[in-house]
């Protein structure tokens, strides 16, 4: 061939070949060109280029070696001399972004010159290295290979022809050579971008083998830089990784900038050289018969299987499957797509690490255009990568609206074939999609999905109760994201009836679903109430009554839940008025104002609605029980007025100042506010309210003055929450409506209160989501038992503490970087000011219901075994030592075993002693909490029950004692508190708080709450001095009874049975004695009034130990002992005269024939279910013989016959039998 017609042919190949890799750029051939062609060409090429990429390949076959300095070499016009042209010259023409080919000897002496240069001009102005990427044949020391066996231009060819030269370099060292034709390397069948073909297989095959070493081998940044954000720099260096293994065999080292680490003998190239070996063997076949069947690799099915494995057994801290990059290859076949996909699944599934690793290898424009496929099979798999992708990253949600992902999303859950919780997650999904996106919003209601979301709330189709209230939740979370802040859909949310919708939703069983309607339906409460600013006229004002009608349910159905046993579902409430006092604010204002009045007579006139205000669920015979009441007295008394009484929702014990005005809403007694509220305004108080004030554009109208009243109500209850959480957010809420000072401060040192002047904090940020929150139902196993124990073992509650930081006071900001889900403050409130969006509060069901998604959704949790095995041997201990406790013959608990000073001023109010392990606790009036180990007799932890205790704890319990317990704190006020760590000095947690009496008896100063706990039905029975036994489920944390006392007085004694859940007994003020089973339609079972000698309060009572139902032993305050058969006879069958009054203390053990009773007279006796004295206890074995001081508790040990009393001065001891000896 001519030597012209050569050069001609190697230039036309050269753009040839690399047009095959990106067709879309424009390539230029200047041949044996001279330096001002070339510098024409690059000035040509930026312009044209703009701020893209550039490629300058340069051959220098056919000149000298580049210089020293890295000039390379050019022609003169007439070709009779080389022209030197040094690098500084072509960086400063061809600008950045570039990539240089440098395919000559010596190569690596103009990698050297370009990186002096870029280290010179890095300290100038000029830093043109910022994205140079250099490729380079060879070492500035070395010389290309000169063998037949490589093309002259070797390292081109890798670069342009990676498959061929792969193919022929593999051939050589193969065992093919004897029995392949070596020219038909050269014609191989089939195209590049065709999988089904053999060139296309095996072009397939490389790319995915380059990718996969380059992906293990580089840092991910690199990785990225170099194989993600271009097609052909990506293309270019795949094939240098081939190149570098072709020529390092010639002893030639190819370099490159940004340097590579060494690839040449990675052992994916094994993989390679096998797939090849395969493919080759059917090239003759193939190449004779072009239609004989082309039979595909088995690399892919290998490599899938290969990462099987790893995810049987791999993890966070073992090394990173190297298949991954291989995986997403397989993506694009559609035979293997399905499988790729449930692996991708599986690994994306074991945590937020792996969707990092996912993401850095390039799954996601991948997965992206997966969402135009209608395949069937393919959506469920879909949905629930996308869900761990949008756990993490929530950033992706732009890409998704841009390119239609939101319908893919909205038809799945609108599909009725999906389960359930596969549909939560697309909910899940489309929430992301709108959170704090105006765009997604938009285009998600273009898309329809509030009728979507709507439509299935309205009427969800069960296909398995166990999930369905996930969906529901997210279905609420969903909708209430697309609302937030966003005018038009909660024009088109009202006008739907969602209101209506969501508010059965409130009385749903699971605490998640309850918290997320909440937040849904304050989504529909305008902020600002400038609904009609674009140009209020006439016309709208039909639809401002709607909205204010909407309002009013609204507001009403939240009230409903402002006393939820769950400080979630609070949480939301608080935030809802929030928004509702933004809106409303003169108005409540005004109505706050009144309340706050000094004048004694305008106090109770202003609450003109309470009268009418019914407890939730509970049947009171006359609602005027509940006019609210107080002992105000005149305010010229001095600063000693008494205001209120003890409620929770009443102001705490203590000094009102008169020259300001009340420091909390004294005079409100709270009672679950239903919606039947009174229409009865008192005019005269509230006239003055309307003319205040305008707000805004449009000034919201006035609702019914009841309704500001019982929000103003609302508010003060939740600024007295028992969660610290929740009464700081109701402090803020005061705020919005002006009322600053709320808190009470200790008025004497041992903590009793007083009226306290703190002004909220305005930063309490949202929670993060916790690890410990959505613990699902982690553990929730009841056990089946081999031998009916006489006391089953019973299920767990609060399993595996769900919400324990809903009460953490954590300051966690919402966009923390582990949180994932960023949470813009408010997005955008319109027109209200910095300060007080500030104080607005955040709602934080969001994200905390997020982090479920975050975690393991395929696997269970490991930690299961552990605690099923720890709850077996407890279940076996329990057993052995209830039979020994039946069978033992206890003479007398002589033996004080134990005893230490409690330091408790005031004396032991309430104790408990541990089933598994050698730990008491108790409790002393002023709410403080003691753990001791009675063994090693040493202080485990102290703390305070909460910061304002008021009359004491009424009792402990433990819930969940197979597992880690919880302990149960019940305070006299009514008020529960649930810990957790309790034993761990000064770790332990609050894990939720809640007032367990609501509404009390007029003129009742202190609520005496009597409480007590059931495991095996999960329930909380309290009362005091109330009309009503408040039952409570701890599971669902909701009131789900409210059982009429039918008594005039109130209970003074609570024993629930241990054997038959369900079933309770109270003892009355009046002696009287009842026995409730909450599985009766009526509840009451019996009634009777033993104690009718000297009508005193029933102090003790408890069910016999075994499991007879209905025996009873009551005991009241003048020191009579009742038995009682209750299901049997009316009256008692035996009767003891066990101390001549003051009796103080009662105690059944559960298991074993002895009774115990305790009196103020120094003195402890005990008995047999016989009535039999056993003998007593009044002196300490010490030698002064001291007498025991007035019993204030006593209480048995669960399984061992251990007694445990405290009394009014500070000992406590613990009395064994004279032969037991405590283990």
């Amino acid at each position: 061939m001519a030597p012209q017609k050569a050069l001609e042919s190697i230039g036309k190949n050269l753009s040839n070949q690399y047009e095959r890799w990106q067709p879309k750029a424009r390539y230029k051939v200047q041949l044996d060109p001279t330096v001002d062609e070339v510098k024409k060409l690059c000035n040509t090429c930026r312009k044209y280029a703009k701020s893209e990429r550039v490629l300058f390949h340069y051959n220098g076959h056919g000149v000298p070696k580049p210089t020293a300095n890295g000039e390379i070499w050019l022609f003169n016009k007439s070709y009779t001399q080389y022209i030197p042209l040094p690098v500084s010259d072509l960086d400063s023409w061809l600008r950045t972004p570039s990539i240089y080919v440098f395919d000559c000897s010596a190569a690596g002496t103009i990698v050297n010159a370009f990186m002096e240069l870029h280290d010179w001009n890095a300290s100038g102005s000029a830093g043109s290295m910022r994205d140079c990427i250099l490729l380079a044949a060879c070492e500035a020391h070395e010389t290309l290979p000169q063998s037949d066996e490589f093309p002259a231009d070797v390292f081109t060819s890798c670069l342009t022809t990676p498959i061929k030269m792969a193919l022929k370099w593999f051939y050589k060292r193969s065992l093919l050579r004897d029995s392949l034709d070596y020219s038909l390397i050269d014609k191989i069948p089939g195209r590049q971008n065709d999988r089904k073909t053999l060139l296309g297989e095996l072009n397939w095959i490389f790319t995915a083998v380059t990718d996969t070493i380059a992906w293990n081998v580089l840092p991910h940044d690199l990785f990225q830089r170099l194989f993600r954000q271009d097609l052909l720099v990506a293309s270019l260096f795949r094939n240098f990784l081939l190149a570098e293994r072709i020529m390092r065999s010639a002893n030639c080292s190819p370099i490159s900038h940004p340097m590579l680490p060494p690839t040449h003998q990675h052992h994916m190239w094994d993989a390679w050289d096998m797939a090849a070996e395969i493919c080759l063997s059917q090239l003759p076949s193939l190449v004779e018969d072009p239609n004989a069947e082309f039979q595909p690799s088995p690399f892919f099915t290998e490599q899938l299987t290969a990462f099987e494995v790893w995810l049987d057994h791999g993890s966070e801290h073992k090394k990173p499957p190297e298949q991954l990059p291989i995986v997403l290859q397989v993506l694009l076949s559609q035979c293997h797509r399905f499988r790729a996909l449930v692996l991708l699944g599986r690994f994306l599934d074991m945590g937020p690490w792996a969707v990092d690793l996912a993401l850095s290898v390039g799954i996601f424009p991948y997965v992206l255009k997966l969402l135009q496929t209608t395949t069937p099979e393919l959506r469920q798999i879909l949905v629930f990568i996308w869900t761990k992708i949008l756990a993490l990253d929530k950033s992706c949600q732009v890409d998704l609206v841009k390119d239609g992902g939101h319908t893919y999303f909205i038809r799945f859950l609108d599909s009725l074939e999906a389960y359930p919780e596969q549909r939560a997650m697309a909910a899940f999904v489309l929430a992301v999609i709108v959170d704090g996106h105006r765009r997604g919003q938009e285009a998600c209601i273009e898309a329809g999905l509030i009728h979507v979301c709507l439509k299935h709330l309205r009427g969800p189709v069960p296909n398995d109760s166990q999930t369905e209230p996930l969906l529901i939740q997210w279905l609420c979370l969903c909708l209430g994201k697309l609302l937030e802040d966003c005018t038009e859909a909660q024009i088109q949310g009202l006008q739907a009836d969602a209101p209506a919708i969501y508010a059965p939703l409130l009385l749903e069983p699971q605490p998640e679903v309850r918290a997320s309607a909440a937040f849904a339906l304050a989504t529909l409460l305008d902020v600002g109430g400038d609904v009609c600013r674009d140009g209020a006229t006439g016309g709208d004002e039909c639809d401002d009554d709607e909205k204010i009608r909407a309002e009013i349910s609204i507001v009403r159905s939240l009230l409903s839940v402002v006393s939820d046993g769950s400080p979630m579902v609070r949480a939301e409430v608080a935030v809802a008025l929030a928004r509702f006092a933004f809106g409303h604010k003169q108005h409540l204002k005004s109505i706050a104002a009144s309340y706050w009045k000094p004048q004694s007579n305008s106090l109770l006139n202003s609450l003109p609605s309470l009268a009418h205000i019914k407890a939730t669920g509970s049947a009171y015979a006359n609602p005027s029980q509940y006019v609210p009441h107080a002992s105000i007295v005149s305010s010229q008394i001095g600063p000693l007025t008494r205001v209120g009484s003890d409620n929770l929702s009443v102001v705490r014990d203590g000094r009102v100042s008169t020259s300001s005005p009340l420091a909390t809403a004294g005079i409100m007694h709270g009672s679950p506010l239903s919606d039947d509220l009174s229409q009865h305004s008192d005019s005269g108080v509230l006239n003055d309210i309307v003319s205040n004030g305008t707000m805004h554009h449009s000034r919201p109208k006035p609702l019914d003055n009841a309704l500001y009243s019982q929000c103003v109500l609302a508010m003060c209850t939740l600024a007295k929450d028992p969660s610290p959480r929740i009464a700081s957010l109701g402090r803020r809420v005061l705020s919005i409506i002006g009322i600053e000072q709320v808190v009470t401060k200790s008025v004497n040192s041992t903590g009793s209160s007083g009226p306290k002047t703190s002004s909220p904090t305005p930063s309490l940020a949202g929670l993060a989501r916790s690890s410990s929150w959505f613990d699902m139902h982690a553990g929730h196993i009841p056990l089946t038992f081999r031998t009916p124990p006489v006391s089953p073992p019973q299920p767990s509650y609060l399993t595996g503490m769900r919400r324990v930081c809903s009460l953490e006071f954590r300051p966690h900001l919402m966009n923390s970087p582990d949180s994932g889900l960023a949470d813009p403050l408010l997005g955008s409130v319109g027109s209200l000011g910095g300060t007080e969006r500030s104080l607005f509060p955040q709602s934080t069901i969001y994200n905390w219901s997020c982090g479920h998604f975050s975690k393991p959704l395929l696997s269970t949790m490991d930690d299961t075994k552990e605690i099923l095995v720890r709850r077996e041997e407890r279940e076996k201990f329990a057993l052995e030592h209830i039979a020994m406790c039946q069978h033992t013959s206890v003479s007398n608990l002589n033996n004080r075993f134990a005893s230490w000073d409690t330091k408790f001023e005031t004396g032991t109010k309430t104790a408990l002693l541990q089933p598994f392990s050698p730990i008491v606790v108790a409790a002393d009036e002023n709410e403080r909490i003691r753990v001791w180990n009675y063994e090693e007799r040493n202080l485990l932890n102290g703390f305070d029950n909460h910061d304002f205790p008021d009359k004491g704890v009424s009792k402990l319990c433990l819930v969940n004692e197979l597992d880690d317990s919880l302990l149960l704190v019940a305070s006299l006020d009514g008020n529960i508190r649930i810990w957790k760590d309790y034993t761990l000095k000064g770790k332990q947690k609050l894990v939720t708080a809640f007032s367990s009496i609501q509404g009390h008896k007029p003129g009742v100063r202190s609520l005496n709450a009597v409480v007590d706990w059931q495991q095996q039905s999960g329930y909380l029975y309290a009362s005091g001095e109330i009309s009503s036994i408040m039952l409570w489920d701890l599971d669902k944390e909701q009131l789900i009874h409210s059982i009429p006392s039918s008594s005039d007085c109130s209970v003074s004694a609570m024993s629930a049975s241990q054997v038959h859940a369900g079933q309770f007994t109270a003892g009355f003020v009046d002696g009287s004695v009842k026995l409730y089973d909450v599985r009766t339609p009526e509840m009451l079972v019996c009634a009777t009034r033993p104690h009718t000698e000297n009508v005193e309060k029933v102090v003790g009572i408890d069910f016999h130990p075994g499991l007879e139902p209905g025996k009873i032993v009551s005991a009241s305050q003048a020191g009579d002992m009742k038995f009682l058969d209750m299901r049997n006879y009316r009256d008692a069958y035996l009767t003891i005269k066990a101390h001549r009054g003051s009796l103080t203390a009662l105690a059944v053990h559960r298991h074993a024939p002895i009774i115990a009773s305790g009196s103020a007279k120094q003195m402890i006796k005990l008995f047999s279910l016989n009535g039999e004295p056993l003998g007593s206890i009044r002196y300490h074995l010490t030698i002064m013989a001291q007498k025991i001081g007035p019993v204030s508790c006593l209480t048995f040990h669960p399984y061992q016959v251990l007694l445990a009393a405290g009394a009014t001065d500070a000992l406590f001891s613990i009395y064994a039998d004279d032969n037991t000896q405590a283990r």
